[in-house]
């Protein structure tokens, strides 16, 4: 279930699939193989460097019998530079770390650098879709986003970005917001 070393040859990496899709810190995998179990003509890339998160992935993997996830321990900036450019449809960032503290903003994933290597991978018409339930993020990741040429947001209206979209599999840190009183805010973004 490891990717190989070396530039990605997605077609040969997943010769049934054909469209190709990415998550940034899967965390306990819930997302990643509830979208590989119902779209199995689609080779999926999941990145996650805690090493409980692959194990739980690797778990429903095992327990879905699913063939079409690939998996890298450690940073997904690394993997998108090897992605071959225009490839993916969907790039997923789902409540990543919010790094709060100001000093630690440059830790953040939306960063330009990251947008830059998202806007290479993704096919024209590809969403990259971020979720997040930590206010100053979604306004970080809109500020970004919004002052990127590259990227078209979706959203028409509020609901748009408030409600959890059709077919979303909940992930355990959406779990953990709602018990927590936290709104979690769903943004979609279209390569131009």
């Amino acid at each position: 279930m490891k990717l190989p070393a070396g530039p990605l040859d997605f077609e040969s990496i997943f010769p049934a699939a054909k469209q190709f899709a990415f998550e940034v810190g899967f965390g306990g995998g819930e997302h990643l193989a509830a979208v590989a179990s119902r779209q199995p003509d689609f080779g999926f890339v999941g990145c996650e460097p805690y090493a409980n998160g692959v194990a739980k992935l690797l778990a429903q993997i095992d327990a879905c019998a699913l063939t079409n996830v690939r998996i890298h321990q450690g940073d997904a900036r690394e993997v998108l530079d090897r992605v071959p450019t225009q490839l993916l449809l969907a790039v997923y960032v789902l409540f990543p770390d919010p790094w709060p503290k100001i000093r630690h903003h440059k830790r953040r994933f939306i960063q330009p650098a990251t947008l830059t290597q998202i806007a290479r991978v993704l096919k024209p018409g590809g969403e990259l879709r971020v979720v997040t339930d930590h206010g100053d993020y979604a306004r970080w990741t809109l500020t970004h986003l919004m002052a990127d040429a590259r990227f078209r947001w979706a959203a028409e209206c509020a609901a748009d970005w408030r409600v959890r979209p059709d077919g979303w599999t909940p992930t355990r840190y959406e779990q953990k917001a709602h018990a927590g009183g936290r709104r979690c805010v769903y943004l979609r973004f279209f390569r131009v």
